[in-house]
């Protein structure tokens, strides 16, 4: 029966999440302009959630003590909506500045946010995502893909911050610098 449950609240967490990111891309950025591409929905994605629900299954057939520890799928449940509300926070905040796809061109309504969520973390979109993610797979009690998860955004994310802040610094110069000495990019080890 937790095994159950899990699943309905995975499934209801994809749903929030992916139809919040789809209504706000939209008002910030045009129906048109939005597309599972543009909110990398990658087959990577597809076959990460595929292999978590996989594991869930498999174990709740195999081992169902497994899933029976509810305060370890609570705590997952409480990582999901923190993580939901970092990243929406993230998202408003920014407005038109938000994209789910780096910016390699300067564009004149693209501005450095800091206030707001961003004047605690550099990039709340990702520390937001991250904790949602293995949020999922915690509130599955998905140990397996607890531990995959957290190693491959963290390595995903290592390599995309110094990408996007490149840039970054090329469009706001001494404004991004000064920036990001003061405030942590929002994910562990990532500076």
């Amino acid at each position: 029966m937790a095994a159950r449950a899990q699943a309905w609240l995975f499934a209801a967490a994809l749903v929030i999440f992916h139809g919040s990111e789809y209504v706000l891309a939209a008002a910030f950025h045009g129906r048109r302009n939005v597309t599972a591409t543009s909110l990398l929905i990658s087959k990577q994605y597809v076959l990460a959630m595929s292999f978590a629900m996989l594991e869930h299954l498999t174990e709740a057939l195999l081992f169902p003590e497994l899933k029976e520890y509810w305060f370890v799928s609570y705590v997952g449940l409480v990582m999901v909506i923190i993580g939901e509300v970092i990243r929406k926070l993230a998202v408003v905040t920014a407005g038109r500045s938000f994209t789910h796809v780096i910016r390699i061109h300067y564009e004149d309504q693209h501005k450095l946010i800091t206030h707001g969520v961003y004047r605690l973390m550099r990039h709340p979109g990702y520390s937001g995502f991250l904790i949602w993610a293995v949020g999922t797979q915690v509130m599955l009690c998905n140990p397996l893909s607890t531990v995959a998860f957290t190693l491959v955004l963290w390595r995903f994310f290592s390599k995309r911050i110094p990408y996007e802040e490149f840039f970054l610094r090329q469009f706001f110069g001494r404004e991004y610098e000064e920036y990001a000495q003061k405030v942590h990019s929002g994910l562990p080890f990532i500076e």
